[in-house]
């Protein structure tokens, strides 16, 4: 069915500060006040501020219920757009994410319920917004400590144009078997044992969403459960009263007794007491004030909820006990025997007939989430990536097993993070040296060479820094810097099985393969390449061992003899020397450095190093504000 609107539905502005002026007031309320039920099975809400827990629990609720459509029509975030995918009993389905309330209840024209997550500074502004919207009937807001005023305005606002507020400070309300607002009831397990998952006989209202929780187990032990139940909020200004909703449930058919839940503070429970007395109630209602302690205390106590403060005799528990008494609540003698009062008055009821207890079903089967499930250990589930290099689960992320902060206080270098997180090992302080020193020679060879001259061109085409970046790193190959892994492996290889330079160099050749790490464009035998001979000096000095090396040094010596530019260049260097390092520092078998060659480390060392200097030439073209590159007619050979 669909829910007609709540006509009328009053709002109290502010607090009298005596009783005639509460009397006042609830007449003034009582001329005009609403009837019927703010919420159905058909009700839909949108939800503001995504918190996926208490969504996740509505659309929980809805499925115990047996609810056709999800509660929750739409989610608005602001900034945000799209879709969020979430659960309706084992559906997984997707609802749409709006960046503005206008743009969401446009979408959602049916839905009529602003459930509202926003902080306290933003609740206000929000609610309002979403008060405005002609869909919007009720509101209610979660935080509290929503300023005073602007409460108030929320309140008058709603009063003027027939809407309902429920809150601030407030965790919602609920139908049974129908709708629940956020977190309202608590965890799946505590509706099905407070039996919410259908209608019963009791409506609750109360300001404590925490004690509602507790009154919606009380009466489903001693009756066949609550139809209705409302937590008003435990600010100052709540934006419906207690008596608002006594007065509402006296209307609704379902509804055959009611349970009320006060506080001290305010006089709030005045205007039920003056309902009661001029006989606007005509169901039993029980009823308890709590906070009967206070009067323990020698000095005025600030209870949990900023209303929750008594301001003077009448404002106290006792007082207002006393109160509803008289006016011919059941009132027990203290909080203890409210659930016998609550009982004894369902069985009157019972007995005279006006209650016929509502018959149990089972409801279905909430399916567990996989997470909950792993965790309690029903279920297992296989993993999707392995990862033995880093583990950010702790309180800190570890390299390796080493803790970030152990990295930062003993100094590690690049590196020891790389030999880490590239070998899974701590490796001597002259390898991780060597390391560095190759990531620094290697970092750049000028504008010229083809990664740097596709940085360039793509940086000056007005792209980003990593499309920029990524042209230059696809050059690495086999004729630019990428030889480094074929270097070592064939050097590796000829060493090995015992091969002459002549019989390694003149087999590659009948091969038809050049010899990687071997030949330059500009570099001599008389003119060696710098960077070669800065990583040599360092292997001699610090390695001990250098094998590999000096084997590759004798290749060069008899290629030197073929052709002045057939030098060791750097990736020769750094792979020969990369093998002596592997060998030599005893933290790798023979097996794990085979695999290290053959997966490609050693290009990743030349990987690392030239994108520090693409990224530096990416940045020189925008600092210098270069236009388009075009290559020059004259520097291009056209020809049939």
């Amino acid at each position: 069915m669909c829910v007609m609107p709540l006509p009328n539905l009053v709002m109290c502005l502010t607090r009298k500060f005596s009783v005639k002026g509460e009397m006042a007031g609830a007449k003034r309320l009582s001329a005009v006040m609403a009837t019927g039920q703010l919420f159905s099975k058909q009700t839909q809400a949108l939800f503001y501020n995504y918190k996926q827990l208490p969504i996740q629990r509505m659309l929980d609720f809805d499925f115990l219920c047996g609810r056709e459509t999800p509660s929750v029509a739409g989610i608005i975030h602001p900034g945000s757009e799209g879709f969020q995918k979430l659960f309706f009993g084992q559906e997984e389905i997707a609802i749409p994410v709006h960046s503005t309330i206008e743009a969401a209840c446009n979408a959602h024209p049916t839905a009529d319920v602003f459930v509202n997550f926003a902080s306290f500074r933003s609740a206000a502004a929000s609610s309002m917004a979403a008060l405005k919207q002609p869909t919007i009937r009720v509101v209610a807001i979660i935080a509290e400590g929503v300023p005073e005023l602007d409460t108030k305005q929320s309140i008058t606002y709603a009063r003027a144009n027939n809407k309902v507020v429920i809150g601030p400070a407030t965790v919602g309300g609920i139908q049974a078997g129908a709708f629940k607002i956020g977190d309202t009831a608590g965890t799946i397990d505590n509706v099905i044992q407070c039996k919410l998952y259908r209608p019963g006989s009791v409506g609750f209202v109360s300001k404590s969403g925490g004690m509602s929780n507790e009154l919606y187990n009380t009466i489903a032990r001693v009756t066949d459960g609550i139809y209705e139940g409302i937590a008003i909020g435990g600010d100052v200004f709540p934006g419906s009263t207690l008596s608002d909703h006594v007065l509402r449930f006296n209307n609704i058919p379902q509804v055959k007794m009611m349970v009320v839940l006060g506080e001290l503070g305010g006089r709030d429970e005045y205007s039920l007491v003056e309902a009661l007395k001029q006989g606007k109630v005509h169901k039993p209602v029980v009823a308890w004030v709590s906070g009967t302690c206070a009067r323990l205390f020698e000095s005025e106590v600030q209870f949990g909820h900023a209303g929750a403060k008594s301001g003077g005799d009448l404002e106290s528990a006792q007082a207002k006990n006393q109160a509803l008494r008289e006016a011919g609540a059941v009132v027990p003698t203290s909080y203890e025997a409210l659930e016998a009062a609550i009982k004894d008055t369902f069985d009157k009821l019972v007995e005279e007939e006006k209650i016929t207890p509502v018959k149990e079903v089972k409801p279905p089967q909430i399916p567990e989430d996989l997470k909950t499930a792993i965790k309690s250990g029903k279920v297992r589930a296989p993993t999707h990536i392995i990862s033995t290099i880093s583990d950010d689960r702790g309180e800190e992320p570890c390299y390796a097993g080493i803790p970030m902060s152990t990295i930062v206080e003993q100094g590690y270098g690049v590196g020891d993070v790389i030999s880490l997180l590239w070998f899974k090992r701590s490796i001597p302080r002259y390898c991780t040296q060597f390391i560095e020193i190759c990531i620094m020679l290697c970092a750049d060879h000028g504008p010229c060479v083809s990664g740097a001259h596709n940085t360039i061109v793509t940086a000056r085409a007005g792209k980003d820094l990593v499309s920029s970046l990524v042209t230059g790193l696809l050059t690495i190959g086999p004729r630019f810097g990428g030889a480094i892994d074929d270097a070592a492996r064939y050097f590796k290889d000829a060493y090995d099985r015992g091969l002459t330079p002549y019989e390694f160099v003149e087999g590659m050749k009948k091969k038809g393969i050049r010899v990687p790490g071997i030949g330059h464009r500009i570099k001599r035998g008389d003119n060696r390449d710098k960077r070669v001979e800065l990583l040599q000096r360092f292997a001699r000095t610090h390695f001990p061992s250098v094998k590999y090396m000096e084997y590759a040094v004798q290749v060069e010596n008899y290629t030197l003899s073929k052709a002045n530019n057939l030098v060791l260049n750097v990736d020769g260097a750094i792979g020969s020397l990369f093998l002596d390092l592997l060998a030599g520092s005893g933290m790798f078998s023979k097996p794990e450095i085979d695999e290290i060659v053959e997966i490609g480390y050693l290009n990743g060392l030349f990987v690392l190093a030239r994108s520090i200097g693409l990224i530096g030439h990416t940045f020189d073209q925008k600092r210098l504000k270069q236009p388009l590159y075009r290559h020059p007619w004259e520097d291009v050979l056209y020809t049939k």
